[in-house]
């Protein structure tokens, strides 16, 4: 025998040899399956497995195909499964199948692995390391899966066509692969805990069925990535947390089922979404989606458009002025707080935040300071033809300064420092106010918006120099006369009692929020006691109501306290709620102050204060409050609070928080009153106060005991206000054993339980229903919670919102509209007062004993 044969028989005897051993490796895995699940099928008997019932084996013998699927087949899967080295299916769906799932790295011949409707309880952090021709892997309705996060090894699986991962307990964000993954078709990882936005790389990916609905917390992000996705077939994004517009999607025009609801969409519905030619269904239910109703070209098409903020209830086109701030909220993104409050077909109605109209309901100013809004400036304010103010400063707005805006014939004020604008600056006409300090990129070259004819150079001089003297004459004529109904107090006097710029007289409807006390007498006829609406430690509060029906509260202090604390409050308050506007703080509508009365003007609250509703309701002969109110009332007063303290221009600290300073309307919303002894919030620092001022049973034990003064002595206050709402008592009760006299000291002791809070809620509660149980002791532990004797261990005012709001959002609203945004934000109180006055509803303010 020559040396090739030799060698030839030698390489086939060592073949033969491997393959023997791999073919025994593959004989005992199989062993190990037969035992592991059950019942074992009746076929899978002998040494030979590659005859047994769903398997499958090469011309060498090795198992190449493990198809169980559906078989009803409990246990477990052999931990070496792996070692199956030629294996390229294994379809094991539709069975009882539990424990952990095997990995399968370096299974190199590998294409589908079908794994649905089982019970596994793990992954393995190697499973797809080495799966490099695999194709379709689905493991949906494992909910026994522990969590775990898509690995990035799947990047290396370029052959990937479908991946189904549904109800499998993924958590996590979604990794950023899918540029690499060139023919996955199929992407189905619905009803998870997925996070974080859409992967950038899923633009360039072949996607045609993308589903990734329901996720239990919510992906989140706009939907932007869409519209370069053109290959798209079907796509399930409700169930999330979606935030933006609705991309231009009319390059899709393979799109015939499109999933968008129960997110917080905002903008318009497009043309590009209306014109597609394949859409057959579509679901946009549950967004804040704006302007009006779409209208579908196809009259078959599955459509679902309920519960979003169209400015009309059927299609046609919105109010002229609507539609053009609808044109300004899309320039900045549609921002949510604009969604949330800009509802309806008439913006002049007195939800829409950050507007302000007149009498003849045309929008005069708008207002976003400082709202951290990004975007552009919209020429469609231009639209705005009765714009007076526009405030824009504050925030992070590019582009260019719209020209349009010089040709606005009542523009007064335009604002828009501190961004990041460029561009020339137009030239406004001179009665303009004009401010763009901070905008470090824009070009200091005016657009010159007309040609200057020298004749009128002279001409025009001398017109503006008349118009200043009249105007001076005037102001000097006016001046003598309020001089001698009504002096107003010294602005720099109260800027050493609180620190609040007072450069600004903010104006009423009488031109200035002053008002003379003749005035007030009439509307009071002469202060009678008839129109007694309360007494207080102060002074008597009046009702009145001016010629247009505006109702009044006026609160008269007594004489000879022009340089006591009563004065010292009075001039306070005015500092205070000349600078502060909020939906759930108490507006000061005017005040008088000359050598005999001090008077403060309020807006009317027709259903008194909180604690005549908790503890006179019998007296009064009314209802008591339902847990439904309860929950609202302490919702309202904690958003009021949050804005005094980290929402306002300025941030204050109310320090006498109780029921008797919260007052409610007819609808029986509240507001935080009573602002005389508000501090300015000292930065997270404490002050040391050499007053100690509020009420007893109310105050945080580290200001009582030693001045110590921070906004966590308002949590305290309001954590107090809890108790009373869930018990009914008073917060100092001397009838009471000495041990609970003091409601919070008692009810920090006692225990959370369903017997103690059924033992220990107010009797007037109706507490037969778990739900309305279960809400009351979520209620109890924030009070619990805010009454901490550490102020460090006490949350902020923006934390217990976000606790009260699900709760409140158990019921449905007393009105539509009275869940969204509540804050006119940064609003002057000028514009406020306009708002006030150039609207037909009144906000109400001061019922008896309001003081």
């Amino acid at each position: 025998m020559d040396y090739h044969h030799c060698c030839s028989l030698i390489l086939g005897l060592t073949s033969f040899l491997l393959i023997s051993f791999s073919t025994a490796d593959d004989a005992a895995i199989m062993a190990k399956l037969s035992t592991s699940i059950s019942p074992t099928p009746s076929t899978w008997y002998g040494n030979n497995f590659c005859e047994w019932k769903g398997i499958a084996c090469d011309s060498f013998g090795f198992v190449v195909t493990i198809n169980l699927s559906h078989m009803s087949l409990n246990g477990t899967l052999p931990s070496d499964l792996h070692s199956l080295r030629n294996l390229r299916t294994l379809a094991l769906q539709g069975n009882s199948l539990s424990g952990p799932l095997p990995t399968l790295s370096n299974l190199a011949f590998l294409e589908q692995v079908m794994l649905d409707g089982n019970n596994f309880t793990s992954i393995p952090s190697d499973l797809f390391y080495g799966l490099t021709i695999l194709q379709i892997f689905s493991i949906s309705d494992n909910s026994h899966l522990s969590p775990w996060s898509l690995p990035n090894d799947l990047i290396n699986s370029t052959n990937l066509r479908t991946f189904q991962a549904n109800q499998a307990n993924i958590y996590g964000t979604i990794p950023d692969i899918f540029g690499s993954l060139l023919y996955l078709q199929n992407l189905s990882l619905s009803y998870n805990n997925l996070t974080g936005s859409l992967p950038a790389s899923f633009g360039g990916s072949q996607i045609i069925n993308l589903r990734l609905d329901n996720q239990l917390q919510g992906l989140s992000g706009t939907l932007d990535v869409l519209s370069s996705m053109t290959q798209l077939s079907q796509v399930w994004l409700k169930g999330n947390a979606f935030t933006g517009a609705i991309p231009d999607l009319s390059e899709c025009t393979e799109l015939s089922d499109l999933q968008l609801g129960d997110n917080q969409l905002t903008g318009l519905v497009t043309d590009s979404i209306m014109s597609l030619p394949k859409l057959a269904y579509i679901n946009l239910q549950n967004n804040k989606l704006q302007g009006p109703v779409p209208v579908f070209g196809s009259v078959t098409l599955d459509i679902n458009l309920q519960n979003n903020s169209f400015c009309l209830d059927k299609p046609g086109k919105c109010d002229a002025q609507v539609t053009a701030l609808l044109e300004v909220a899309g320039a900045l993104g549609y921002p949510m707080s604009m969604a949330e409050s800009w509802l309806g077909d008439d913006a002049c109605d007195g939800r829409w935040d950050f507007v302000v109209c007149n009498s003849n309901n045309s929008v005069t100013s708008v207002n976003f300071a400082k709202q951290n809004f990004s975007g552009t400036i919209s020429p469609a304010f231009g639209n705005l033809t009765s714009l007076r103010m526009l405030s824009l400063n504050d925030n992070n707005l590019t582009g260019s300064i719209p020209e349009v805006l010089t040709s606005l014939p009542d523009l007064q004020l335009l604002d828009v420092s501190n961004n990041n604008l460029s561009g020339p600056v137009p030239v406004f006409p001179t009665r303009v106010k004009f401010s763009s300090d901070n905008n470090n990129l824009l070009s200091g070259k005016p657009i010159p918006n007309h040609k200057i004819n020298p004749s009128r150079v002279e001409f025009s001089a001398g017109l503006v120099i008349g118009i200043v003297i009249s105007g001076v004459i005037f102001v000097i004529v006016v001046v003598m006369f309020v001089s001698n109904k009504c002096y107003r107090v010294n602005p720099s006097k109260l800027q050493s009692k609180i620190s609040v710029d007072h450069s600004e007289i903010p104006s009423s409807k009488s031109g200035n929020l002053m008002i003379s006390v003749q005035v007030l007498q009439q509307v009071t006829d002469n202060f009678s006691d008839e129109k007694v609406l309360g007494r207080g430690g102060f002074g008597v509060v009046y009702k009145g109501e001016f010629d247009d029906g505006t109702k009044i509260a006026v609160k008269r202090m007594k004489t000879g306290m022009k340089e006591t604390k009563g004065m010292n409050e009075f001039e306070v308050e005015i500092a205070v709620l000349t600078k502060v506007r909020h939906r759930h703080l108490v507006a000061l509508l005017g005040y008088c102050a000359n050598d005999n009365e001090r008077l403060l003007v309020y807006e009317y609250m027709p259903q008194g204060t909180l604690s005549q509703h908790l503890f006179k309701w019998r007296e009064q002969k009314s209802l008591p409050l339902s847990w439904k109110q309860r929950v609202s009332i302490a919702l309202d007063v904690g958003r009021g609070v949050e804005y005094l303290h980290s929402l306002a221009q300025q941030s204050f600290i109310h320090r006498d928080l109780k029921p008797a300073n919260i007052l409610l309307g007819d609808d029986m919303r509240a507001k935080v009153a009573d602002f005389g002894l508000v501090k300015n919030a000292p930065d997270g620092k404490y002050s040391i106060e050499t007053r100690l001022a509020g009420t007893f049973g109310y105050m945080a034990p580290e200001y009582s005991a030693a001045g110590r003064v921070t906004t966590k002595v308002d949590v305290y206050s309001f954590g107090v206000v809890l108790m009373q709402l869930i018990t009914g008592r008073k917060a100092l009760d001397e009838t009471m054993p000495y041990e609970s006299c003091q409601l919070a000291a008692w009810f920090r002791r006692v225990p959370v339980t369903k017997e103690n809070m059924v033992k220990y809620v107010d009797k007037a509660l109706d507490t037969n229903d778990n739900e309305t149980l279960e809400s009351i002791f979520k209620v109890a532990e924030l009070a619990k919670h805010c009454t901490t004797r550490e102020p460090f261990h006490r949350p902020d005012m923006g934390y217990v919102v976000n606790i009260l709001r699900p709760l409140f959002e158990q019921w449905k609203p007393l009105r539509q509209e009275q869940e969204n945004t509540y804050y006119r934000r940064h609003m002057s109180l000028s514009q406020a007062l306009q708002a006030d006055d150039n609207t037909s509803s009144t906000i109400d303010v001061f019922q008896p004993n309001s003081f």
